[in-house]
């Protein structure tokens, strides 16, 4: 298998996706960031000095997969129809007996190239956003499994990973 973002010498380039028709596409992406259960007790209480964490994660999810083609450098940019980035709060769980965020983000967009890049961007920046808003409590935070877990569109047509 050929990667696609190499050119026959080796070198990175950026794909040329001119020929390609317009056609709706869509990603998903998924991930958690793992903490003390009394750090998600503040973020479900609106304790954090910073102010309500899940609210301006969800935000920078959104600005970052608006910007994504400003950070990996050979994505397209993409004009984005929709952005949806939602959390779901985990209790603890054994054996470490920590508690998560479990952050969804999914993006919608008519392109000649897929979404995927922008969905996973959105999660991984939404992730480390909780983490810039709980660090003063809680620098052991850990964002995990920052994945793909659907996209549909385009000549490849739909994957899912979940």
């Amino acid at each position: 298998m050929k990667l696609s973002h190499l050119d026959d010498q080796g070198r990175a380039r950026m794909v040329d996706v001119g020929d390609k028709p317009d056609t709706p596409r869509q990603a998903s992406a998924r991930g958690r960031i793992l903490m003390k259960p009394e750090t998600l007790a503040l973020i479900q209480e609106g304790g954090m000095p910073k102010g309500d964490v899940l609210a301006v994660a969800r935000v920078a999810g959104v600005m970052a997969a608006k910007r994504t083609d400003d950070l990996i450098p050979m994505c397209h940019p993409l004009l984005l129809n929709h952005i949806s980035v939602a959390f779901e709060l985990l209790p603890p769980q054994e054996p470490a007996g920590l508690a998560a965020v479990e952050i969804a983000a999914t993006v919608r967009c008519i392109g000649k190239t897929g979404a995927e890049m922008e969905a996973l961007t959105a999660v991984a920046v939404a992730g480390l956003t909780i983490y810039d808003m709980c660090k003063a409590v809680d620098r052991g935070m850990q964002l995990h499994a920052v994945r793909l877990v659907h996209k549909s569109g385009g000549k490849s047509g739909e994957w899912v990973g979940e």
